[in-house]
């Protein structure tokens, strides 16, 4: 067993694709993630030749001297995306290999943490299996620890009849009223006003809905870059040529994911959002994926534990949900703390 340096695209994807890991731990996130101005490493465990495990380390540089490490829904482990195993001493003597390599990073960058948020479920097993290893919860996510996911394995008739009355009404009427959806793969066809429309509903979406975002140009590059692969499209809701609402979604493996999105409050009405997330979902189908992950929601489990408030998730957790499917748990983000009294400071000024 020994731990390498990933170069091989190929590998690496074809790894994590069979082992159902987020399109976040990719080769394409971590070229992404360099176009954006940041650092990235690519380890992986290797036994016989073959990949056991992997993970794409980011460096996130909060000012000039201060800087943690971040592993998104990572590390990834063949055939284990859940520790709950037979052999569960010898995973963590594996995992240990790689997460020693890592502070040897961490140590050269002077990392004040490494934070991982995992693809596994939240449950008591893994939540000690973490505590055993040295990490603590962490107190904020960076992936949403909740989400909402639609199996997409039945026929559209049969998922349209699986959703709520309100949302198939919603849909229907948008449909009516003329909304029309176009999506997008090529920058060079949305760099025009249909984006700037597109950025403009975003921010007003954020203020009202009280989430952050990334500067404009990280959009742009996000879909400058995997929309020539065509691993991310916008689709834009259209009202007589004019942009009311917009979604953001990723293609990778055999999973959608709805990633970003905006409505013109304005124009509320019409139901754009509604018929945006149908098409996604048929785009979605069309490409032979089999799950539509909605992203981040309020739980329903009120006994879960939350590191943020989610009162203000509710409204959009009961979007998501009218499209049908079912609720999933993450065990939420974990830190590794390497300088102790930074990161009191840091978690005291967060």
């Amino acid at each position: 067993m020994q731990i390498i340096e990933i170069n091989d695209c190929e590998k690496l994807n074809i790894f994590l694709k069979e082992n159902k890991a987020s399109m976040l731990q990719s080769f394409d996130w971590g070229e992404f993630q360099k176009m954006v101005g940041r650092k990235i490493w690519r380890i992986g465990l290797e036994e016989n030749g073959e990949l056991i495990a992997s993970a794409l380390i980011v460096k996130m540089d909060l000012n000039r001297s201060l800087n943690y490490l971040y592993c998104g829904r990572g590390p990834v482990i063949r055939n284990n995306q859940d520790t709950r195993n037979k052999q569960i001493q010898n995973f963590k003597s594996q995992i240990q290999n790689l997460f020693d390599e890592i502070k040897k990073i961490a140590i050269e960058e002077k990392s004040m943490f490494l934070r991982i948020d995992p693809d596994w479920n939240l449950d008591e097993v893994n939540i000690k299996f973490l505590e055993s290893m040295g990490f603590k919860k962490a107190k904020k996510e960076v992936q949403p620890k909740d989400t909402w996911i639609l199996d997409l394995s039945k026929n559209e008739e049969e998922l349209m009849s699986g959703m709520h009355g309100k949302a198939r009404y919603n849909i229907r009427l948008a449909q009516k009223k003329d909304i029309k959806v176009n999506r997008y793969s090529d920058i060079n066809e949305i760099k025009n006003t249909k984006f700037e429309e597109f950025w403009k509903i975003l921010e007003k979406t954020s203020v009202r809905d009280k989430f952050g975002l990334h500067p404009k140009d990280y959009y742009i590059k996000q879909l400058e870059y995997f929309g020539k692969k065509d691993f991310i499209n916008l689709f834009l809701a259209e009202l007589n040529g004019k942009v009311v609402a917009g979604i953001i979604v990723s293609f990778w493996g055999d999973t959608a994911v709805y990633m970003h999105g905006a409505s013109d409050y304005e124009f509320r009405k019409y139901m754009a959002p509604n018929v945006l997330q149908w098409e996604g979902i048929k785009e979605a189908k069309a490409r032979g994926c089999r799950y539509y992950d909605f992203w981040g929601i309020a739980p329903t489990n009120k006994l879960i534990i939350q590191t943020e408030k989610v009162e203000d998730w509710e409204g959009i957790s009961r979007f998501k949900r009218g499209f049908g499917g079912f609720e999933k748990n993450y065990i939420g983000a974990w830190d590794l703390v390497y300088r102790k009294g930074l990161y009191f400071l840091y978690s005291l000024y967060k």
